[in-house]
């Protein structure tokens, strides 16, 4: 039994009776997952696969959504082994909530429509055609304005209270000549308490250096200026409430 030391009394007696299987679903068994769960009315096809979790495109009703499910065994890190199933179901909580601070200080992120378990729907960000696609592969027509947008994006994303750890080319979708920022189930909530503010301000500061460093050499190959230090300043600025300073320069 994967991780059995690790797992919680309730999910060991699920398994050993037969309600809860150890392998990992299958495709179909996943999309009908989440037809089961009332998150969708008709899953169309697969449209993406990260680290930890499956994207579909789906309708709920005459809508267009993207379903993302959590597995459940499989992960990054094949020396963690399989992850338990109620964790799973957190960090997709994680990312939905996430998805929900942003998208109401009107950050550049899919709309969060609703959450079961392991899995949640959201805004699709594309056309019948498929998703759009990310900033890595799309030709920007005009990517001064987009490379403007997208730091104002970032700057509002951080202004609801969340640093993405992982913003990169991979991590933001061009749409009709407009960012759009994807995958925050990593981000950091730096408006919280829980940990002491210094901790949270020096991860924020190394996520921030890392990627807008790669999205400021992005954009370098188009001759536009990204202004990644001092976005980054700004965003410190703002987000250390208690007068800590940068912990580095």
């Amino acid at each position: 039994m994967p991780n059995e030391p690790y797992l919680d009394a309730s999910v060991r007696w699920k398994v050993s009776s037969g309600q809860l299987e150890i392998r990992e679903p299958r495709v179909a068994e996943v999309a009908r997952g989440l037809l089961d769960a009332g998150l969708v009315t008709e899953v169309l096809r697969p449209i993406g696969a990260g680290k930890e979790a499956d994207v579909f495109l789906a309708r709920d009703g005459s809508r267009l959504v993207a379903a993302k499910s959590y597995r459940l065994y499989r992960t990054s890190n094949k020396a963690r082994g399989a992850v338990k199933a109620d964790g799973m179901g957190w960090l997709a909580l994680r990312e939905y909530d996430l998805l929900g601070y942003a998208w109401a200080y009107r950050a550049p992120v899919p709309e969060p429509i609703r959450r079961e378990a392991n899995a949640f729907t959201m805004e699709f960000v594309g056309s019948e055609d498929g998703p759009a696609p990310q900033l890595r592969r799309a030709p920007l027509e005009d990517p001064a304005s987009f490379a403007e947008e997208l730091r104002d994006g970032i700057d509002t994303l951080a202004a609801g209270g969340i640093v993405h750890t992982d913003l990169s080319p991979f991590n933001i979708l061009a749409h009709r000549g407009h960012p759009w920022i994807i995958d925050l189930g990593r981000g950091l909530r730096v408006d919280r308490l829980g940990s002491p503010p210094w901790v949270r301000l020096h991860e924020a500061e190394a996520a921030l250096g890392h990627s807008l460093a790669l999205l400021e050499r992005f954009f370098r190959r188009y001759g536009v200026e990204f202004r990644a230090e001092d976005l980054r300043r700004s965003i410190l600025s703002r987000i250390d409430r208690f007068g800590i300073g940068p912990t580095q320069e």
